[in-house]
């Protein structure tokens, strides 16, 4: 398998460790394509994971299908083997790597599993997706408005990079492009807050909202909790806009 995934994203290898927690989980004695699909939908990170999302799939809904189509012969639950990948599995492997190379790209990315694993032609996945309503064509065209998403809001951070704003350079520290850095920390348990903020910049009027306590209880992480959601081209409300920190 390490000759397979040498080229894989983190993301990637996520989704395949996530797979192989699915085949664990169901006791079965291979990685077949159901649980890849699971472990795209539950790598939450990736380019497949969002289009799955965008076609109203669910876990939920994913994993009872996989747990009735599946046809891979079960092994003893208290017996520990290490899992290898069905035929058609290995496969959808190879296609993601040919899709990679046919678009240019040096690593093999969650999108490029998930149009393998289409391109493979057949097996429980694709069963799993018909009885969900989804279709070849529409994992096509999701995944290539997903990649064109994010080729314009790249764009857009590099003309928003390229702006001459000496003075407040000087005076500010750039909250966004720390962001871009990975230099914040993520904000956790103040969901509630972030969103409410979001809603209230997104406003035409009555747009700025005002951060009061004392000092300590959070207020600047609230700050930087929008920068971090700046840099999410799948959000409109949020994306591409510039946050500076006097």
């Amino acid at each position: 398998m390490d000759k397979l995934t040498r080229y894989f994203t983190n993301a990637a290898r996520r989704a395949l460790k996530l797979a192989q927690q699915e085949a664990e989980r169901m006791h079965h004695a291979q990685i077949g394509t159901e649980h890849l699909l699971l472990g795209l939908l539950r790598e939450e990170e990736g380019i497949a994971s969002r289009v799955l999302r965008e076609l109203g799939l669910q876990s939920g809904d994913v994993q009872h299908w996989a747990e009735r189509l599946s046809t891979l012969r079960r092994r003893p639950p208290l017996i520990s083997v290490e899992l290898d990948l069905t035929p058609r599995t290995k496969r959808v492997l190879e296609l993601a790597g040919d899709e990679a190379r046919r678009r240019g790209d040096s690593q093999i990315d969650t999108h490029h599993l998930l149009l393998g694993l289409i391109r493979q032609g057949d097996g429980t996945a694709l069963e799993i997706l018909n009885h969900l309503g989804v279709t070849d064509e529409q994992v096509r065209r999701y995944t290539n408005r997903m990649l064109q998403r994010q080729l314009v809001f790249a764009g857009k951070k590099e003309q928003r990079k390229a702006a001459k704003t000496p003075l407040v350079d000087r005076l500010a520290i750039d909250l966004t492009a720390l962001a871009e850095q990975n230099k914040l920390d993520p904000v956790i348990g103040r969901e509630r807050e972030i969103e409410r903020v979001i809603q209230i910049l997104a406003r035409r009027t009555k747009n700025n909202p005002a951060l009061v306590g004392e000092p300590g209880v959070g207020k600047t992480a609230i700050v930087e909790a929008y920068a971090l959601a700046a840099n999410d081209p799948y959000r409109a409300a949020t994306h591409n806009k510039g946050i500076m920190n006097g």
